[in-house]
């Protein structure tokens, strides 16, 4: 790669990272050790926080806490002389001047750049099919996860005060799309939470929850080997889910979910985890995309523009090992930042740099309360042990020991407690009341 120009080299080296994902905080805290030329680092994201999204579906069956999939970006960065975040959304980049512009909370803002890295993530597609962006409901961010929770809560609330029979169990039927690992997750912990909240909505009878997952392949869990898809599917039908395979869904409406067999399936609440789209963000830069996913050579870097890489979700690496382009997943992201920052003190020393290579260390989901399916090297686990694994792998990312045994002490009082069912509606107090029209 080239080294990028510019005047004064005594100045430090300013590399400003866009994007608070697990490939951009990873990125951050591996400069944090940089032993190399003095750099300014510079993280700039439009959150505060971190969201571990592999958690949200149990933020969704209340599980687990919604603080408790997300840390502060300040607490992961440590900033110091020399290390900043900026709370901002990044509205360009001029390529000619080598400047980031920001929207911020005090106005716009231009961040001036030698190396940039792009690891702005992916956000949800809901254009796979007519009705889904209007009345499906996304699960990509903590929000969204909150927002199913509340729309659970009210849907039980509501059945109580419904006589109509049909009515009912359209409230109580909930419809998960997509059969991998985020909509197997929704499912299992749906079915659990609603088991579980039912006790406190006495006029709700079992027969009128109902929960149903729909996927258009042979088997769930297509990533994983087949008999950990198979064990994830049993398990949700020995709970209660109906699991339709080879079952692609057309249509969403208000009321349910059309499917191209000419079945229909009456529900008031569809959850869509099919499939992910780029961030407007990369559609605007004006990078070479295939899939919507930013081309990047084999060290990471973005041909053609000096000082540019991109990593994660937004980036299509080349994987050594295989061959194959790396997976969009959150193990690959933490990869790709670790190598990134080793090129990154090669470039600045004028060193070559390497090519990015990683061999899947396994895969887990949490399909349920206390109940998951993983695969760790040759080891194929489900039930109770891999549930645990993968509450330990999350436990062991969490980047400081206050947090990680604040986390810990709660997740163990949670399997013992029943289903929180708290409905969290964040309104403030109206305000002054207008004075009276005069008479």
């Amino acid at each position: 790669m080239v080294q990028p120009q510019r005047g004064g080299h005594a100045s430090p080296w300013r590399i400003v990272i866009v994007g608070a994902g697990f490939g951009g905080t990873t990125l951050a805290r591996a400069l944090r050790r940089w032993r190399g030329p003095a750099i300014e680092l510079t993280l700039v994201s439009d959150e505060s926080y971190t969201t571990f999204n592999p958690m949200l579906p149990e933020a969704v069956g209340a599980s687990v806490f919604p603080e408790q999939v997300v840390v502060p970006v300040r607490e992961m960065l440590r900033p110091a002389p020399g290390r900043r975040f900026v709370m901002g959304e990044v509205r360009g980049i001029d390529w000619q001047t080598r400047e980031l512009h920001c929207h911020t909370l005090a106005g716009p803002l231009a961040l001036p750049w030698d190396h940039l890295v792009l690891a702005v993530g992916s956000a949800a597609r809901l254009d796979l099919m007519p009705g889904m962006a209007e009345h499906a409901l996304p699960l990509k961010t903590v929000g969204d996860a909150m927002h199913i929770r509340n729309t659970v809560l009210r849907r039980l609330a509501r059945i109580e005060l419904e006589r109509d029979p049909a009515l009912r169990r359209e409230l109580g039927h909930f419809i998960v799309i997509g059969g991998g690992f985020s909509g197997v997750e929704v499912a299992g912990e749906l079915i659990d939470c609603l088991h579980s909240m039912r006790r406190y909505y006495p006029e709700v009878a079992a027969a009128e929850i109902r929960v149903s997952l729909l996927h258009g392949g042979e088997r769930l869990l297509p990533e994983l080997p087949p008999g950990l898809g198979e064990a994830a599917e049993r398990s949700l039908v020995e709970r209660g889910v109906d699991v339709l395979l080879k079952a692609r869904a057309q249509q969403v409406r208000e009321d349910g979910v059309d499917l191209d067999d000419g079945r229909s399936l009456a529900g008031r609440t569809v959850i869509a985890t099919a499939g992910v789209r780029a961030q407007a963000l990369t559609l605007r830069l004006g990078l070479p995309l295939v899939q919507g996913r930013i081309v990047t050579a084999a060290d990471l870097s973005v041909p053609g523009h000096d000082g540019v890489w991109a990593l994660g979700d937004c980036a299509y690496v080349p994987n050594g090992r295989g061959g194959q382009i790396a997976l969009p997943t959150a193990q690959f992201a933490v990869r790709q930042a670790r190598h990134l920052a080793a090129n990154l003190a090669a470039a600045l020393a004028d060193r070559p740099t390497l090519a990015f290579s990683h061999r899947s260390l396994g895969m887990m989901a949490s399909i349920g309360h206390l109940k998951g399916v993983a695969q760790a090297g040759p080891f194929q686990l489900h039930g109770l042990p891999a549930w645990l694994m993968w509450r330990a792998y999350y436990l062991s990312q969490i980047p400081s020991t206050g947090r990680r045994l604040r986390v810990f002490f709660e997740w163990v009082w949670g399997m013992f407690t029943p289903t929180d069912i708290t409905h969290l509606r964040f309104q403030r107090s109206p305000g002054r009341l207008k004075p009276p029209a005069p008479p």
